[in-house]
This record gives structure tokens, C-alpha cells and sequence, in this order.
């Protein structure tokens, strides 16, 4: 079952681990997290624009310990846009999300798909984000409390960030809760096999967008996925679900259905439905 916990602030769901959830989860608006080591901090992914970055900075700010390090779960932009918050910090990522922070920002395409946050992006652009320090080529032991365990399925370069020692998973975009995904970077079908492993890892998750949950909602979003998959890339084929009364799914079910299908005949290319919502291509 979701965990109904407050947005907007650092909020301790285990010993030392504490979530920032934004409300709504949205295209746009992720979660964070950060977790108290030894030796400092530990920041898991870090917003996207600086009105979301920078109250999360700020309460990071007031645990009065030194951030050691930034795990970025993946590349996309409403995960790593606030790195440059935490200028002292070690960053770490796949070599795919680093190769992706290594080239421009298309700003054009935030600003079409994000308009919400358009006016900000220029800023963010301005500001820029920071390069990954370290690569994760596989599954590796961070610091005591952290293990780090590459994937794929949303993207070719996810990154899970694992405290065992309270039971907590931080899953990134491998998992949306309540908010339907978006698979314009991934592999659907791949994606809901990888589920079958996260689902053992922990028994809270800290999703990438939604509220905390644990395997009731890992289940509906693997079958979501699947049912991507059967869909043969008819949206309307998708048939009813939990999925019912997640948010952006008209706009999202076109794009994870397509990719579906392209994928299934062999073609690693981006759906037509996001090219539209990226400003490309006829609307």
C-alpha cells in the first residue's frame, strides 16, 4: 500500500533515510532522498529546476553534515538538474547516464515537453549541471550502508540505490507509483522482468514519481507494462487496471505502446507520439 507521507520536505522513513517527494508526480517532478553515513551524506538524485532544487538543498542543509556523495539514478533531466547544489560532492552514475550529462542540453525539447517548468529551463541551462565523478558498471558497494545495483528498462543506464540495513529501495524511474511511466528511453518488456528482481530487495520503495510504496505497486506497474506489450501498439488495446486512475495517461499510454511495438520488430527508435511531444514532427 502507498505510503500517504508529507511533500516538499526531508521526511525520515527509517533510521537515517529520509525522503523530499514532490506532490503530483508528474511529468517534470520527481522524488530525492538522502541517506546519513559515518563519514556525511549521501544524496540520492537531485530535481530538476532550481524552484525544486534548491528548497530540497536547503533542507539538506540543515542536517549540518557534510555531503559526501550524489547517486543519480538515471539521466533524465528532473533527476540530476540540481547538481550543481552540492558543489563538493562525488557524483555517480552508469556510463550511459554520464556519456548522456556529457552532451548539450535540448532545451527546445524540455521546454515542449515540460512547459510547466519552461521558463526556468534557461536558468537551469545557465547554471548547468555537473559531470559524474565516478561510473557504476555494475553492481557495487558505496559506503557502508549503500549498495548501488545497475539495470535497465526504463533507460539502458539505471542505477537502484539499496539500504539494506533499513530495508529501503530507492528505485528511481525503474518505478512510478500511481503515476503512469514513461518508456520513450526503455524496454517495457524488459522492464517488467527487471521488476521481478527489485521486488525482493526491499520492502520499501522510494519510487522515481509517486509516493512510497512496496510490492503491491510494483506488481500493477509490471503488469501495466506488460499489458504495453500485448497491446501490439493500439493504445486502446491496453485494457482496464489499477492504471485506471493513475495521472498522464493520455499522453503517456501512446509513447510506452509504440515504443513497445517498434522494439518488438526491431527498431531501437524513439515513438512518433514523443517526437509530437518533444515539438517534433507533425502534432
Amino acid at each position: 500500500m502507498a505510503r500517504d507521507l508529507p511533500t516538499e520536505t526531508l521526511h525520515e522513513i527509517a533510521d537515517g533515510v529520509f525522503v523530499w517527494l514532490l506532490p503530483g508526480g508528474e511529468t517534470g517532478v520527481a522524488n530525492a532522498g538522502v541517506i546519513a553515513e559515518a563519514d556525511g551524506l549521501t544524496i540520492v538524485d537531485t530535481l530538476m529546476v532550481r524552484s525544486q532544487w534548491a528548497p530540497f538543498a536547503a533542507a539538506v542543509a540543515e542536517l549540518d553534515q557534510p555531503v559526501r556523495r550524489c547517486v543519480l539514478t538515471h539521466a533524465h533531466i528532473d533527476h540530476v538538474g540540481g547538481t550543481r547544489a552540492f558543489p563538493a560532492a562525488a557524483i555517480y552514475a552508469t556510463p550511459a547516464a554520464s556519456w548522456v550529462l556529457d552532451q548539450p542540453m535540448p532545451l527546445d525539447a524540455y521546454k515542449s515537453f515540460m512547459a510547466a517548468f519552461a521558463d526556468e529551463f534557461d536558468d537551469l541551462a545557465e547554471v548547468g549541471t555537473r559531470p559524474v565523478t565516478h561510473e557504476v558498471d555494475g553492481a557495487a558497494r558505496l559506503t557502508e550502508r549503500v549498495e548501488l545495483l545497475t539495470a535497465s528498462g526504463h533507460t539502458s543506464g539505471d542505477l537502484m540505490v539499496l539500504v539494506e540495513d533499513a530495508d529501503v529501495c530507492f528505485a528511481g524511474d525503474l518505478c512510478f507509483f500511481g503515476v503512469t511511466p514513461l518508456a520513450f528511453q526503455g524496454d517495457p518488456a524488459a522492464w517488467a522482468d527487471t521488476l521481478d528482481v527489485l521486488v525482493d530487495l526491499a520492502a520499501t520503495v522510494v519510487p522515481g514519481h509517486g509516493p512510497v510504496g512496496g510490492e503491491p505497486e510494483i506488481r500493477d506497474l509490471q503488469a501495466y507494462l506488460r499489458a504495453c506489450v500485448t497491446a501490439g501498439g493500439d493504445p486502446a488495446r491496453i485494457g482496464p487496471g489499477p492504471w485506471d486512475a493513475w495521472i498522464d495517461r493520455a499522453e503517456r499510454d501512446p509513447i510506452n505502446v509504440e515504443r513497445a511495438a517498434l522494439l518488438a520488430q526491431g527498431r531501437d527508435e524513439m515513438p512518433p507520439a514523443m517526437q509530437r511531444a518533444i515539438g517534433l514532427g507533425e502534432p
